[in-house]
């Protein structure tokens, strides 16, 4: 796959940002994740809109989402042979700078890249990891590159036989996953954490609210063994539901509630690439 970095299309090997990135020397950059489909990415407003906003909460000059549309134009276009469905990854990073805390005076780094998106189950397995999201975080739901915290907590949930963390926050509610929002159905309603828990404002988790039942609520991480149902939203599993809770099976998943959500998802998705 060919990938733009700072103005040029270039071959993957040859996509290389200095030793001296912000972005790499203190994770002082954001990102977006959005998958492509028969060349277009979806909501593709919603994550520049987001990027921008995740780059405010760093204090990061502002992306020209012009040219961020552009970079990503040209980057399908080199790579037009990719007939698969694409993992698009925009990051946006603090540039070349001193080697601490501070920003230089240099311009931020911009990459867009793209991958083969891969395949979700129907079903997933979930474990509740032992820390916390500090909602209180000055980068609280800010999708920073700094995504240590999520990859230990995923390779703990690896450990245990899950394929994702959730986490809660340090008021002991539900907040998120490490790379995924969670809903639950109780009582036959179906409610997802507000961002206040800390959570990040997910796109899909945006649309499944606007396009179904769906509510924001204050859960007690306690709820997970309660739930009728489960399911996690990201950009590229769309909704996936969830099969086992630190073993706690939920037979039949995904279950009517989660396959309706879906449902309503992917009609509202097929008529809309960019709501």
């Amino acid at each position: 796959m060919k990938v733009w970095v700072n103005g040029v299309v270039v071959e993957q090997a040859e996509a290389l940002v200095s030793v001296f990135d912000h972005g790499l020397t203190v994770g002082d950059g954001v990102f977006e994740t959005a998958k492509v489909v028969n060349g277009v990415p979806f909501a593709l407003t919603r994550h520049l809109q987001r990027l921008a906003a995740s780059a405010a909460g760093l204090g990061l000059p502002p992306p020209e989402l012009d040219l961020v549309r552009h970079a990503i134009e040209q980057t399908l276009t080199e790579n037009h042979d990719a007939d698969v469905p694409l993992r698009l990854r925009i990051t946006y990073t603090g540039g070349i700078s001193p080697l601490g805390s501070d920003r230089g005076d240099n311009a931020p780094t911009l990459v867009v890249a793209l991958a083969p998106m891969r395949s979700w189950p129907a079903a997933a397995t979930v474990a509740m990891v032992p820390w916390t999201r500090n909602e209180r975080s000055a980068t609280a739901g800010v999708k920073t590159t700094s995504y240590a915290e999520n990859v230990v907590a995923l390779a703990h949930a690896h450990e245990k036989g899950a394929a994702e963390a959730l986490l809660g926050n340090t008021a002991g509610h539900l907040c998120e996953g490490t790379g995924s929002n969670v809903f639950v159905v109780l009582d036959g309603a179906v409610l997802t954490p507000p961002l206040s828990s800390g959570c990040l404002a997910g796109v899909t988790r945006a649309l499944v609210l606007e396009w179904t039942d769906a509510k924001e609520r204050d859960l007690p991480v306690e709820v997970l063994q309660e739930a009728e149902e489960v399911f996690l939203t990201s950009s590229t599993r769309d909704v996936q539901g969830v099969g086992e809770i630190d073993g706690r099976v939920l037979a039949g998943a995904p279950g009517p509630v989660t396959t309706r959500v879906a449902a309503a998802f992917a009609e509202g998705a097929a008529a809309d690439n960019d709501p």
